[in-house]
């Protein structure tokens, strides 16, 4: 049985809710069960993927140019973070087969590059931005182990 344990964060007008640990659907104190996917806050969701990413061997961070941070391995950036997004350079080709999935849009500013931009609302986006930078990662340490 997984415990979850939720916090209510205050955003604006809207209350939020979201996971702190566990996954899946789990019963919210007070109500049935919450169906997937879980909102996030921005600070949870980017904590959640700073900290993953963060952990990996040869992984470092720093602060982005644009805002938010960016994490390298080497001089290759395998991506950044702004407050409720991810910006991540791939070759043209895997971008457009992410965008064609649904996996990603074209990058807010550069829509015609390689770069995508992927939201970070919900449990699953920040567990799917996670996915993104670890494809990333292999990339620019394949042969370097």
């Amino acid at each position: 049985m997984t415990t979850n344990k939720y916090s209510e964060v205050e955003e604006g007008t809207q209350k939020m809710i979201w996971a702190t640990e566990g996954t899946g659907n789990a019963e919210l104190p007070g109500s049935e069960k919450k169906a997937s996917p879980q909102t996030m806050n921005a600070a949870a969701a980017n904590q959640a993927v700073s900290t993953e990413v963060a952990s990996w061997e040869g992984v470092t961070i720093h602060e982005h140019r644009f805002g938010g941070i960016e994490f390298r391995v080497g001089r290759r950036e395998l991506g950044h973070l702004h407050a409720s997004f991810a910006d991540l350079p791939f070759p043209r080709r895997i971008r457009d087969e992410l965008v064609a999935e649904g996996r990603a849009r074209p990058h807010h500013v550069l829509p015609n590059s390689g770069w995508v931009t992927v939201p970070m609302r919900t449990a699953s986006e920040a567990a799917s931005v996670i996915e993104l930078f670890r494809r990333n990662y292999q990339r620019a340490t394949r042969g370097r182990r």
